[in-house]
């Protein structure tokens, strides 16, 4: 049953509570699909308060305990994440391809007592045993037999729009895994900043979301149209034919893609003609930084004025965007603040730098993380009273847009010259033979690091090493050009999509 709020009364917004506002509206509309299940808002909303009453009756959740999800992408995990924090359960997601010591350390480190999984990584989860579980429960006819039992009435438990509802955790480049404390508030600010800066959110539009939910931006991507009102299709992984086939049968308005998915999309060639994408308001990219040769493939592909770059981190949510307006005019930028936004660089004291100047880029907004669980001292470093200081160097413009030159950790220092490895892959990305790229510094006695180019080419395109270091010779300074080229089938990535550069160097490291 679908409750209301009487005249006067104030409490705070929950995740879940957008969702509740469009099921008043459109009980019977088509909230969620996926893999030919559908989910109306009524009955979404029913199962997320089943949820929150199993969580409080059932299990003995208590507010400020923990829950595990070990889920693909699948219809279940909006009314789990939005059905644990209303009962005030905080959900530690896990990878789906997690081996079993990233399942246990997540599960541990959280102290989350009940384990969400998927029937086919039942085995995964009982492989790994973390010894803050109490319950394992299965998606199917055990969890559906547990929320036939549960209240389907609004659970009672008060929770503040300041609890955190989920610790996704990051992927640990810079050492352990660091579990990212977000708050409703946090989150639901970004929902209405989004439906701002891309205009493809509202009641009557249609999104299509196939990158991983127990990423922050992957549950936000699937999250959003939901909250006000609209559909998404949730995919359960990347398949691009799939993708571009429930953009075209959607009709959607709106799709969030990773540069690895534009790269499948260009390899499809002329097949890719076959979807009609016409109904699309809005191409958001995000993750990993698009190239600027790649930006005008897809303008060429999609049409202007609908290319959105996304610049954030788990910590900050989306922090810049760049307009479709700006795609060609400012090159390699990832745009201005996001609404209620504020960006500094700064130098290694922490001093503000002159516009052009590259220095670590700061931000503050309402939408921060909470800081990082059981990591205090991590919070205290990475975090300067209000400003959150991301790792990664950029510079501003005089117009207030920001330009992102390389995570700081990533930064070559090649014969006491620093090198940016985005750069050079810029360079090499231009080259008509090169699909994708990846550059880092290997070990060297006289250099001290030595740029190193891992390429991988289109399909029957062909270059040589040689080809490759005339045309960086030709844009970029002697220093900074590539010193080896390796040719590679693939690149090591993680699960958004992003070029794993601390692979490579470790590969470099081994070798030497």
């Amino acid at each position: 049953m679908i409750d209301t709020i009487r005249a006067g009364a104030s409490r705070s917004i929950l995740i879940a509570d957008g969702i509740r506002a469009a099921a008043a509206r459109t009980p019977e509309k088509t909230a969620i699909v996926e893999s030919g299940r559908r989910l109306s808002f009524r009955p979404l909303v029913e199962r997320i308060d089943r949820v929150a009453n199993l969580a409080h009756s059932g299990l003995g959740l208590r507010r400020g305990d923990f829950a595990a999800l070990l889920l693909p992408n699948r219809l279940e995990y909006m009314e789990l994440v939005c059905g644990l924090s209303s009962a005030g359960v905080t959900v530690a997601p896990i990878g789906p391809a997690a081996p079993p010591l990233e399942i246990q350390f997540i599960c541990d480190d959280s102290r989350a007592r009940v384990l969400f999984v998927a029937p086919e990584l039942e085995a995964a989860a009982r492989a790994a045993a973390p010894l803050s579980i109490e319950r394992l429960i299965v998606l199917g006819p055990e969890y559906e037999e547990l929320l036939a039992r549960a209240s389907s009435g609004r659970c009672g438990v008060s929770v503040a729009e300041t609890d955190v509802f989920s610790v996704p955790y990051t992927s640990g480049a810079t050492g352990r895994a660091k579990g990212v404390m977000l708050t409703h508030r946090g989150r639901i600010l970004s929902c209405y900043a989004m439906a701002v800066e891309h205009g493809c959110y509202g009641p009557d539009d249609r999104a299509v979301a196939t990158t991983p939910m127990f990423h922050g931006a992957g549950f936000l991507t699937a999250l959003v149209p939901v909250f006000f009102g609209g559909s998404v299709e949730i995919l359960p992984r990347f398949d691009i034919e799939r993708l571009l086939g429930a953009i075209s049968a959607n009709a959607a308005t709106s799709v969030y893609m990773v540069p690895t998915h534009f790269a499948a999309m260009f390899a499809l060639g002329a097949a890719a003609r076959q979807f009609d994408l016409r109904s699309l308001k809005a191409v958001i990219s995000g993750t990993a930084p698009l190239a600027q040769a790649m930006k005008a493939r897809i303008i060429e592909v999609f049409g202007e004025g609908r290319l959105y770059e996304r610049y954030g981190t788990t910590e900050t949510s989306i922090a810049t965007a760049l307009r479709p307006a700006d795609q060609l005019r400012k090159i390699a930028c990832v745009g201005q603040p996001l609404h209620a936004t504020h960006v500094r660089v700064l130098d290694d004291q922490g001093n503000d730098l002159s516009t052009g100047e590259v220095g670590e880029l700061a931000v503050a907004s309402p939408y921060l993380f909470a800081g990082y669980l059981n990591l205090p001292e991590a919070t205290a470093r990475a975090t300067r009273g209000e400003w959150f200081v991301t790792g990664d160097l950029a510079r501003l413009d005089e117009e207030g847009y920001v330009y992102l030159v390389d995570r700081k950790n990533d930064m070559i220092i090649s014969g006491g010259e620093n090198v940016y490895p985005r750069e050079v892959e810029e360079v090499l990305l231009a080259h008509p033979a090169v699909a994708e790229c990846g550059v880092t510094g290997a070990p060297h006695a006289y250099w001290g690091e030595a740029v190193t180019a891992f390429v991988v080419l289109r399909a029957g395109q062909s270059a040589t090493a040689e080809e490759l270091t005339a045309a960086c010779r030709e844009k970029l300074s002697s220093y900074k050009v590539p010193k080896a080229v390796r040719f590679l089938p693939a690149l090591p990535r993680n699960t958004m999509g992003k070029v794993l550069r601390r692979a490579l160097r470790e590969s470099l490291g081994k070798e030497a």
